[in-house]
């Protein structure tokens, strides 16, 4: 059986695509280039699926939730902030498994940030 490979791209729809783009840049420091293109570091990536009643990705309309893995969470949501995100007060520990945060961007989509254990 043929598999997958990886995450090959993530595709999100925008009101203004430049600025989100520039969002995720600015305050995410995700440097990708022209096309799209951004080499991220080697390192886990979870798959999972959720009940579609959910309240964890935030509003029921967002049918997906990007997380990127971070060094340093507390780093992290401190810059979030001091740009002006909006960024969820709390905070989650999951033993073994590492610390996770969120935000949500300029175009309503909440992004969890997770500092793997």
């Amino acid at each position: 059986m043929e598999r997958v490979l990886g995450i090959g791209g993530y595709f999100m729809r925008a009101a203004d695509p430049a600025a989100l783009s520039a969002w995720y840049r600015d305050c995410l420091g995700l440097d990708a280039d022209e096309n799209g293109l951004w080499r991220q570091e080697t390192g886990l990536t979870v798959f999972a699926t959720f009940e579609s009643e959910t309240d964890y990705f935030g509003s029921r309309a967002q049918q997906s939730m990007l997380n990127f893995r971070v060094r340093d969470l507390d780093a992290m949501l401190a810059q979030l902030r001091a740009k002006g995100a909006d960024v969820a007060e709390e905070t989650q520990d999951m033993e073994g498994v590492g610390r996770f945060g969120w935000v949500t961007d300029p175009e309503g989509n909440r992004v969890e940030l997770w500092q793997p254990a």
